[in-house]
């Protein structure tokens, strides 16, 4: 079975043919972080008149690399929440102008959980059930996924994301957008130094008996200590922004690892590309002896791709199985195709 996938929720126009779920036949992404980097984020509105500019022709790249014509394909999956309003419209309004004219089912994806969906594509796939964290530049949630389609939220963050944090405190300290990619970098200068401890900035809500996040005072606690008058260095402070977010991550995931027993645990969303993120899970998993498959996507499967929105559809193509599956009312899909 072989599925278009279009994504448009943010400023990245994405999409891609994957067989049976797990063959990728194409991976298609037009960008415009360039052109929201003068701006130091993105504007809505200059991201969705982009998506209409990239729209057709990744469309047409992605059917060309991976050698089908539409009628080749079987269904279209297509983003339609959370996200942009403006951008979302584009690759929904083309998904169902495809879809009408080509007589193709069209599966509407939640953006959040297809997230997951990238630990689909590389090797074996993960047992049920199993726990998620995803972290992104808009969300940081943590879901418990019985089956298919079966999906429990059980925590989440209550003001700032974890890649919002990033974000913002790139731009305290002056790095370019995107902050995550420039913290990150910053940060390695700093850490190749071996320092003895990264304990400048607090742990928001590390020992809260919950599975809930919070970054906005550490983003607080950066910027009093950026204006503070006392010459830090941009590298250590990188580096202690990104420690502090991860250890944060890493505690709370691992904890409700223990609660839940999930048989594995997967990693997902932009944020997940952290080299950091990614080292401290391995290193957190093994010290703690605790018995679970650890599956993180290629760093290059975690930002918005249209890949993981292919294989989502084809995991979940029965319509009953879609719809609302967060808990909380701003996380739900925002409407049907």
């Amino acid at each position: 079975m072989r599925i278009l996938g279009i994504e448009t929720s943010c400023d990245e126009t994405a999409t891609a043919v994957v067989e049976n779920g797990t063959n990728i036949l194409s991976n298609v992404v037009a960008s415009s972080a360039e052109m929201h980097a003068k701006t130091g984020g993105v504007i809505p509105e200059a991201a969705a008149r982009q998506q209409v500019v990239s729209i057709i022709p990744t469309i047409t790249e992605a059917l060309r690399e991976s050698k089908n014509e539409i009628q080749d394909i079987d269904a279209i999956a297509v983003t339609v929440g959370p996200g942009l309003i403006g951008s979302l419209l584009v690759g929904v309004e083309t998904a169902k102008t495809l879809g009408l004219v080509n007589k193709k089912p069209l599966i509407p994806v939640n953006h959040l959980v297809a997230h997951i969906y990238a630990n689909w594509l590389e090797g074996n796939s993960p047992k049920f059930p199993t726990l998620a964290l995803v972290v992104s530049g808009g969300h940081t949630d943590l879901v418990l996924i019985k089956g298919h389609g079966s999906i429990k939220w059980i925590g989440g963050t209550r003001d700032d994301a974890a890649g919002e944090a990033f974000d913002k405190c790139a731009r305290l300290l002056g790095l370019p957008y995107p902050g995550g990619p420039a913290i990150s970098t910053e940060a390695e200068k700093y850490l190749k130094q071996k320092p003895e401890s990264l304990d400048l900035f607090p742990r928001p809500m590390i020992n809260a008996d919950n599975f809930d996040f919070s970054f906005s005072g550490l983003k607080t606690a950066v910027l009093r200590k950026v204006e503070g008058g006392k010459q830090i260095e941009k590298e250590r402070i990188a580096a202690e922004v990104q420690e502090a977010i991860v250890d944060v991550l890493v505690e709370k995931t691992l904890r409700a690892a223990r609660v839940f027993k999930p048989k594995s645990l997967l990693l997902a969303g932009g944020v997940a590309a952290n080299g950091r993120l990614r080292e401290k899970f391995q290193q957190s998993i093994s010290d703690s002896k605790l018995k679970i498959d650890f599956r993180v996507p290629h760093p290059r499967l975690c930002t918005d791709n249209a890949v993981y929105i292919a294989a989502y559809g084809y995991y979940n193509q029965s319509p009953s199985s879609l719809g609302s599956i967060y808990a909380r009312p701003e996380l739900t899909i925002v409407g049907q195709p």
